[in-house]
């Protein structure tokens, strides 16, 4: 059990500290002159009087993000083998509570898989769409990009409609692109699109693109790896079919857990499909899964029961107050920054008010970002760069265990950064 006390440091404020109690089953302690059980004892008054403390960092890079105390320690359980029905228990749990963020998990279920973010988005494309279907992938950023790449390699028949990276899609054109793909190609049956852009923060409409999926009859894969959770989605109203999302950035938890989250009848008819690999076969794991409430393969133990306390700290503050916290943060730096008189990328209607992309300075002397990361570091604020090559710039993420204060004191700091180099 992991037992949460606040104490003063030397400043006043206020420091979580941990203590790890040890369940001991004193019946399993044999021994004929009590010796084992004295040392265990004493053993287990020690690690109560033994107090962990966390340094607590302020991540605004895109994910992972800044956790709870509580996310973090829950990673401190005994030794359990993941085949176990407790432990089965669990991640039945943390698959219906992540469906039911965008959807019913009464018709909807979450697909989970070891790995990152891409693992996730690989694990879609290579399962659902067969080798006789055509896929077209809005790309407007790295990670649209990214979906690309993964069809390249696994030889996925896909057309790439390229968009601005900084302003909302071109609904009229898109559309036009889907009506001659449908003329090119017979097999045109899905959309996949990513919905927050990680690499400047546009925010694509995807209602938009989930309507244009339901004209033309297509399937809508959605790349939401950094909205789920921060910004409002519904997958049945925005006609979403497949949504993929991780365990790291606005749910809060640690990295290593990837979901992918559709309906039970989606999953169930298209089980029939040929895989493309072994591992990330979404089909094969959800039908295993239904079965067995396993994982095919040795999952992330730790880092599920970080997410099952994420997951409870997501219900416990609430969607509706998770997504005004990061609103607020995100116009406490919005309005920040263009005092210190730096300019953003994208415009505010079409921000996804999860990551901003700020366009460095060319007027300051000294400044680089290599020697600005390292000054904020230095004070336990990770910043990050940019991802574009046609402009210099660096990224700030306002998502995870943060709130207000915390991007008033980035602020601060970047201001005596900026001054420090008078």
């Amino acid at each position: 059990m992991v037992v949460r006390e606040q104490e003063k440091d030397s400043s006043g404020q206020n420091v979580n500290r941990f203590s790890i109690k040890i369940s001991l089953s004193i019946t399993s302690l044999i021994c004929k002159d009590g010796g084992v059980f004295v040392l265990v004892r004493l053993f287990y008054e020690y690690r109560k009087k033994n107090f962990i403390n966390i340094e607590r960092k302020i991540l605004l890079n895109p994910g992972p993000a800044t956790t709870s105390d509580s996310v973090k320690m829950a990673q401190v359980v005994p030794d359990i083998c993941p085949r176990e029905k407790e432990f089965g228990d669990i991640m039945e749990y943390i698959s219906m509570s992540l469906a039911d963020v965008v959807a019913d998990s009464k018709t909807h279920t979450a697909v989970l898989l070891g790995g990152s973010g891409t693992a996730g988005v690989e694990a879609v494309l290579s399962s659902v769409i067969g080798e006789n279907e055509s896929v077209v992938i809005v790309n407007n950023g790295a990670y649209g990009k990214r979906m690309c790449d993964i069809c390249k390699i696994h030889k996925i028949d896909f057309a790439e409609y390229s968009s601005s990276k900084i302003e909302q899609i071109d609904f009229k054109d898109f559309e036009n692109f889907i009506v001659e793909q449908k003329k090119i190609k017979n097999n045109l049956k899905y959309i996949s699109c990513v919905h927050s852009e990680t690499t400047t923060g546009l925010l694509n409409n995807i209602k938009r693109v989930g309507d244009l999926a339901k004209k033309y009859d297509l399937q809508l894969i959605v790349d939401a790896m950094s909205s789920f959770a921060g910004v409002p989605i519904d997958m049945q109203e925005m006609n979403i079919s497949y949504l993929v999302a991780s365990s790291n950035k606005n749910i809060q938890g640690m990295a290593g857990v990837v979901f992918v989250i559709a309906s039970k009848s989606l999953l169930s008819d298209h089980a029939h499909k040929t895989p493309r690999t072994l591992y990330l076969d979404i089909f094969a794991q959800y039908e295993y899964f239904i079965k067995t409430k396993q994982m095919r393969f040795t999952p992330p133990v730790q880092t599920l029961y970080a997410l099952k306390q994420a997951i409870d700290e997501f219900k416990e503050e609430t969607a509706e107050k998770r997504y005004a916290r990061y609103r607020e943060n995100w116009k406490t730096l919005r309005e920040g920054l263009h005092k210190l008189g730096l300019k953003t990328l994208v415009s505010d209607e079409d921000h996804s008010n999860i990551i901003t992309s700020v366009i460095e300075p060319t007027d300051i002397k000294g400044y680089s970002f290599e020697s600005m990361h390292d000054y904020l570091y230095k004070r336990n604020i990770t910043i990050y760069p940019g991802k574009i090559s046609d402009q210099n710039t660096f990224r700030i993420a306002n998502i995870g265990a943060i709130d207000k204060k915390d991007i008033l004191l980035f602020l601060g700091e970047l201001k005596n950064y900026f001054e420090s180099l008078k």
